[in-house]
């Protein structure tokens, strides 16, 4: 490892240590830090509001920015700024460094299976198949995924309760993201069983591509764990955003090709196997028609790039809940004109979806409250050309 990347993996996990502290700061409970809360709380808004009868019952406050290639801030509700974990949104990029190499064609990935590269799955028997043959073409085994194993998504979203363990990492997922990673380790003749670790050549390459994508530098990336046991890395709102109005770019991109085209392709094509049936990114790229390169990412995040519009999204709902982040998103869309009345239709669900209790007596609904105002200045220093 170069010393410069070594400076900037410990930079980021110091970063990531004074975070932490700051937060644990924060929770504690003196006079001193009672007063700084109200100064240094990060102004979100309100995006989105649970009613039950005619009372609000909660309010999922949140950030959203949208941004051109070029790294202009066009609107914004909250803090833009705001720091975010990126969470599973951050796939597609660190699938970048595996097809920029040519990997898809070197192992003869379908585009279903590209698009796997970039999943958040839910264990439906087509994504384990098509995981199972991504390990086969590479010469590699379920045994060598370092993932983990949980509960197939299925069954949750059926709201049918899954069977006891154990469950095939095949099923993890994240499942597809680390099949390339292994791939990736293939073809390139990398050391297999190290390739989580952050100083792992792989691992390199992905925070390169991170960094050039949102357009921050390797030692500002903050640093931590996904729940998939793979590095991922927290940038402001906005340059999340950026980096998906580049995936979505209509132009190759100056240093990784075609790959984000090859990438945006294959999430858009197959959306059921970026996610699943009844979620919403599936949902989502299939009203957006192709023009829409979704992916959202775990304790409220989402992202979208619009290809027609050269413009990319980023939401974070500050709770976490997936329920304040739906609204919100289908909302977004719509105050930026990009809803036609059968899309409305379609993600109607999804802007208001209703409040049910335990015996499925509908008790509220769950409505966008999020307002975009027009933005000013650029998120990056200066445009990339």
């Amino acid at each position: 490892m170069r010393g410069a990347e070594r400076e900037g993996v410990g930079r980021a996990i110091i970063a990531v240590s004074s975070q932490a502290d700051m937060q644990n700061d924060l929770l504690t409970p003196s006079a001193s830090n009672r007063r700084a809360d109200t100064h240094a709380a990060p102004p979100h808004v309100p995006l989105a509001v649970a009613t039950r009868g005619d009372a609000v019952d909660a309010i999922h406050y949140g950030s959203v920015a949208v941004v051109d290639r070029d790294g202009s801030l066009l609107y914004a509700a909250g803090d833009p700024g705001f720091l975010i974990m990126t969470r599973s949104a951050l796939k597609p990029f660190q699938a970048m460094p595996f097809v920029a190499g040519g990997g898809v064609a070197h192992f003869r990935y379908t585009k279903a299976q590209v698009a796997l590269l970039c999943a958040s799955h839910s264990g439906e028997a087509r994504h384990i198949d098509a995981v199972a043959g991504m390990l086969a073409a590479a010469g590699n085994t379920a045994a060598e995924l370092q993932c983990g194993t949980h509960a197939p998504g299925f069954y949750d979203v059926r709201g049918e309760i899954p069977p006891p363990p154990p469950y095939s990492p095949l099923a993890h997922n994240c499942s597809g993201k680390h099949s390339g990673m292994l791939a990736y380790c293939v073809q390139c003749g990398l050391p297999k069983e190290s390739y989580l670790a952050f100083d792992h050549p792989l691992q390199q390459a992905i925070r390169r591509a991170v960094a050039h994508f949102t357009s921050t530098p390797e030692g500002e990336l903050v640093a931590g764990v996904d729940g998939c046991s793979a590095p991922n890395y927290a940038v402001p709102l906005a340059r999340l955003a950026l980096g998906f109005a580049r995936l979505a770019a209509e132009r190759s991109d100056p240093e990784y090709g075609d790959a984000p085209a090859i990438l945006a392709d294959a999430m858009v094509a197959h959306p059921e196997m970026v996610s699943g049936e009844h979620r919403n990114d599936l949902a989502l790229m299939r009203a957006g028609r192709g023009d829409w390169v979704t992916k959202i990412g775990a304790e409220g995040v989402q992202a979208i790039g619009i290809r027609s519009k050269g413009i990319g999204i980023a939401i974070k709902v500050v709770d976490g809940s997936k329920r304040g982040l739906h609204p919100a998103t289908v909302a977004t869309l719509d105050q930026l004109g990009l809803l036609d009345a059968s899309q409305r239709s379609e993600l109607a669900q999804w802007r208001e979806p209703l409040v049910r209790n335990y015996r499925g007596t509908v008790t509220g609904q769950v409505r966008p409250k999020v307002v975009l105002d027009k933005g000013a200045g650029s998120v990056i220093g200066s445009a990339r050309a």
